[in-house]
């Protein structure tokens, strides 16, 4: 059955809604482990590094599967691609209720949970906004983009309670059951690209489209795309901030500021309720990021976002010690600047590479965000175990986002030119 839009209403957003759903859901999955790392500590006696190092295998699969799930959905399909995911997770969470040894626990939260979330990586909401949007882009990819911080506020709270009040396990059941509700929602209402309804993207005239359809510059495979884009100084000036934004975010305070807070005597649910608040104010703060980007220089943007996020790190173990005050001011001042680096930094990548390979180069900078993340959560993890507590790691994430913000104004961005001696992608039918 073809959906065909209704009223006003373009398709484009009703894409954009399910696209929201199926980011906030994997965002939530991919949190579940801050609520379960204290009570798999406690129940196996595994220390906080090892079970950091699956949490870390997690995210870097997330990371390093983002440019091959680009170019996936180029040659097989958006839907396609994201209902293979979904499954992945629903069966990688489902099965890790049985876990009773550590190589399990790399198997089903490293391994499957990590690919299943490397396909719904940032680089789709990239993906959809180029390809649906022709207008709104930057507002569009802030409010996908803080999906993924949201997801927290939507599950961290109700997970922390199942695990507080129950086990560990029933909070598997129910994020199991939530990728598999999310999976029928893309079954029924997802589409690839507008053409497929006989529509133009949302703002786009038929002259637009028809220029864009010319033959050249389609997306380049990861590999030739990695060798294209590496000659250039801004992609590795985008790939390392990217590096320091997800060793700042969802490595460290994502996997470890519930663990720290218990370290200080905050109980769980508390710290799961402030880390989820951080989730409302990331909506504002990412949503707005991207009326931002529409409008002012994306690189003065990103110092801003690094400078405030490195100070507010550097703050972050007083505010600890303080409890509640302190903390709850923290929460709000580091959620607005959650993922507000998103926006910017895709229009830089576009800016830069072109938006026919947006989603590819995009997908490389990605996996340079995760691999960040992925070394922050096991440096943390390490650095608890082995010191008795966060603050080194908290005060050298804080380090590297001003020295992110150093490197981002004292650069200027060069766009890339074409090479149409690269075998592009070929786009599936």
């Amino acid at each position: 059955m073809m959906p065909v839009a209704s009223g006003r209403i373009h398709y484009a957003w009703i894409v954009a809604g399910v696209t929201f759903f199926v980011l906030l859901a994997t965002a939530g999955i991919r949190a579940t482990p801050a609520v379960m790392m204290v009570p798999l500590e406690h129940e196996f006696g595994w220390t906080r590094a090892a079970i950091s190092g699956a949490i870390a295998i997690n995210i870097a699969l997330f990371g390093i599967i983002g440019p091959f799930a680009a170019s996936f959905i180029d040659r097989y399909g958006l839907r396609r691609m994201v209902l293979l995911a979904l499954a992945l997770l629903s069966v990688g969470v489902a099965f890790s209720s049985t876990m009773h040894t550590q190589w399990q626990l790399t198997l089903y939260w490293g391994v499957l949970v990590g690919a299943g979330t490397g396909v719904t990586a940032t680089v789709l909401a990239a993906i959809v906004v180029n390809r649906w949007f022709d207008q709104r882009r930057g507002l569009v990819l802030g409010m996908l983009t803080a999906a993924n911080a949201t997801g927290q506020l939507v599950f961290l709270p109700l997970l922390a309670r199942q695990v507080t009040r129950h086990s560990w396990r029933s909070a598997t059941y129910i994020v199991a059951g939530i990728a598999a509700a999310v999976f029928l929602a893309v079954a029924f209402l997802l589409r690839d690209k507008p053409s497929d309804l006989g529509l133009l993207p949302y703002g786009a005239d038929a002259t637009a489209v028809s220029s864009a359809s010319a033959p050249p510059n389609v997306a380049r495979t990861p590999v030739r795309a990695l060798l294209w884009a590496a000659q250039s100084r801004e992609f590795w000036i985008l790939g390392g901030t990217f590096f320091v934004c997800g060793a700042s975010t969802n490595g460290l305070i994502g996997t470890h500021l519930i663990p720290a807070c218990m370290d200080h005597g905050i109980p769980e649910v508390t710290a799961a309720g402030m880390l989820a608040a951080m989730g409302i104010f990331d909506l504002l703060g990412t949503t707005a990021s991207g009326w931002l980007t529409d409008r002012f220089n994306s690189r003065y943007l990103l110092f801003w976002y690094y400078v405030l996020r490195g100070l507010s790190l550097l703050f972050l173990p007083i505010a600890l010690a303080s409890q509640h005050v302190w903390l709850s001011g923290f929460a709000v001042f580091y959620g607005l600047d959650w993922v507000a680096t998103v926006p910017p930094t895709v229009r830089l990548t576009a800016n830069t590479f072109g938006r026919e390979n947006v989603g590819v180069v995009y997908g490389w900078i990605g996996a340079a965000h995760q691999l960040g993340a992925s070394a922050a959560a096991l440096a943390a993890g390490t650095i608890r175990t082995y010191l008795g507590d966060y603050r080194d790691a908290f005060w050298l994430s804080g380090g590297l986002c001003l020295l992110a913000a150093t490197l981002l104004v004292s650069t200027k961005a060069r766009s890339m030119q074409p090479q149409p001696e690269l075998e592009p992608v070929e786009a599936s039918t």
